[in-house]
């Protein structure tokens, strides 16, 4: 990854949502519980990120104590559901899927989800790799005006 020198910030206008999905392996030797929703995601993200106008900007996915967690980044609140509620998409198969596993060995293995319709956000990175809001969008130098966080958030 390619550091970026300097102090910086995302360049956003517009809807904003951040859809966060996660995993816990309550039991996770029960590979035949998770593992198929676990492979099931990066074919959804390439369907997604394939289709310019599917509305996911960006992501990032990391693995936690639990389990995994998928940080979505999303244009609007209605494409995400539109996505999510698609009978042609991949989605609902795995989901589908998901549920079927998960009733077989009950308690094994949960998925969680929030979503966040976010008014106003403030971000930096400061001589890091572009991350986050910032490779979802576009990161740019913070300037004049923009220097302290409360500025980026219109607060200042």
């Amino acid at each position: 990854m390619t550091v970026e020198q300097g102090r910086r910030t995302p360049d956003h206008d517009g809807e904003l949502v951040v859809f966060l999905i996660g995993m816990t392996l309550n039991r996770p030797w029960r590979v035949d519980a998770w593992w198929p929703a676990f492979m099931a995601m990066p074919r959804m993200l390439a369907e997604l990120a394939s289709d310019a106008d599917s509305g996911l900007m960006g992501y990032r996915m990391t693995m936690g104590r639990g389990g995994p967690l998928l940080v979505q980044y999303w244009s609007s609140v209605e494409k995400l559901y539109s996505y999510a509620s698609d009978r042609e998409a991949a989605h609902r198969p795995a989901w589908a899927d998901f549920n079927r596993r998960a009733r077989k060995v009950p308690g094994a293995v949960g998925v969680w989800h929030e979503t966040y319709v976010v008014e106003r956000a403030e971000s930096m990175y400061v001589d890091s790799p572009v991350r986050g809001l910032a490779a979802a969008t576009s990161s740019v130098p913070i300037g004049r005006g923009r220097d302290r966080a409360q500025d980026r958030l219109g607060r200042g």
